[in-house]
């Protein structure tokens, strides 16, 4: 498994996701299954073991911009 080094843009994004806590319906109902599918840890939603970005434009922008240009990542541009 492709593990990738965390930044302090990381840690940056990942304040930002607990500070917009809104979640869509969608999110709200796989919680309510309590199925081990969905959970919240530390204020940070998880959706089929994936973090759950909020709806919010510029916060996907943000993660968009750094996860495409990272030179971590090894794509640049």
């Amino acid at each position: 498994m492709l593990r990738r080094i965390i930044t302090t843009n990381d840690l940056e994004i990942m304040k930002e996701i607990k500070r917009n806590n809104t979640k869509e319906w969608e999110v709200v109902q796989a919680l309510e299954k309590n199925d081990g599918l969905s959970w919240e840890e530390d204020e940070i939603v998880y959706v089929e073991g994936r973090i759950y970005i909020p709806n919010n434009k510029k916060l996907k922008e943000k993660i968009l911009q750094e996860s495409h240009d990272s030179v971590n990542v090894g794509h640049l541009g």
